[in-house]
């Protein structure tokens, strides 16, 4: 080894520990991210502590016209209530739908403007996507009272944003299983449901046809375990909130 390379060695080492050091901050802030109840500050409501048998049944992504049009009688014929997290873009598009969900008893929430991975940015773009999304479906006629991020990624600078714009960050303690079997789905999801709970469906695009099949035996299931099925606002004024 030459003199030159000598000298050099101990900074290559020290670069290269740096950057494997970086990239385990980086993987660990990822998965940290990506954990439905936990927040580094701030809150998030992942379900509720209630003495009532009440479950929430939250649907994320849209408003579209095959997703609305499905759940929304499906859940008047058994006499549920749940809270439709938007998307602002499309709801700017399909202000009907908004209305539409609102005139049947419905709870709107925020899903962000774009629905873009909500990690890593500055704190001008959760605010920019926080409110333009809540100027778009009060255009239609919405009050949203809660936030939940694209694909449940937060970190610290979401949560504060969400606390500035006086929302609520809610989560979820079950989402829809990865089956295509909407029997399995369905079994899934109200094994898993105990008073309190928030439940996370996918329901909106082409791709989420499981999720409406297994719609009916859902709520069917939920009802023969006496759970009654409620937005998230009605869910959270029955008790505290649970992380």
């Amino acid at each position: 080894m030459t003199e030159k390379q000598t000298r050099w060695r101990p900074w290559l080492l020290t670069a290269a520990a740096a950057l494997i050091l970086s990239l385990l901050l980086a993987g660990s802030a990822w998965r940290i991210s990506r954990m439905r109840c936990f927040v580094l500050v701030g809150a998030a409501t992942c379900r509720v502590e209630t003495p009532r048998a009440m479950v929430a049944l939250t649907f994320d992504d849209g408003p579209t016209a095959l997703g609305v049009g499905y759940i929304l009688p499906e859940l008047e014929r058994h006499g549920a209530h749940a809270t439709f997290f938007l998307i602002g873009r499309e709801a700017r598009g399909r202000p009907e739908l908004v209305r539409a969900i609102l005139a049947a008893g419905h709870e709107v929430g925020n899903h962000s403007y774009s629905h873009q991975p909500m990690v890593g940015r500055v704190m001008t773009f959760y605010e920019n996507q926080i409110q333009l999304a809540q100027d778009a479906l009060r255009r239609a006629g919405a009050e949203p009272k809660s936030f939940r991020p694209p694909y449940g990624k937060k970190l610290i600078g979401l949560p504060r944003a969400v606390e500035r714009a006086g929302l609520r960050l809610v989560m979820w303690d079950v989402e829809d299983p990865k089956t295509s079997d909407p029997t399995e789905f369905a079994r899934e999801i109200v094994s898993q449901a105990r008073p309190g709970s928030i439940i996370l469906i996918h329901a909106m695009y082409p791709a989420n046809e499981t999720a409406r099949r297994a719609l009916p035996a859902v709520l069917e299931g939920l009802g023969r375990k006496g759970l009654q099925v409620v937005s998230v606002e009605q869910l959270v004024e029955t008790g505290k909130t649970q992380p």
